[in-house]
């Protein structure tokens, strides 16, 4: 499975949060493309929530 199930059962962070930083993360992958997409079968969104909740892509939200 792509994304990681038990990272995101136990994500203690804002599910608010998470869902926008995958959003901007999976536009992103789009525009620019990833070296994991192949891997995970062009599934941009499932790429996108994987990085965000692995920590490869680090996010910060800016007021």
């Amino acid at each position: 499975m792509i994304i990681p199930m038990d990272k995101l059962i136990n994500e203690d962070s804002n599910i608010y949060e998470l869902t926008a930083a995958s959003i901007r993360r999976a536009y992103q992958i789009t525009v620019t493309g990833d070296e994991e997409l192949d891997a995970n079968q062009g599934k941009v969104v499932s790429t996108a929530i994987k990085q965000i909740l692995t920590r490869k892509v680090q996010y910060q939200i800016e007021e």
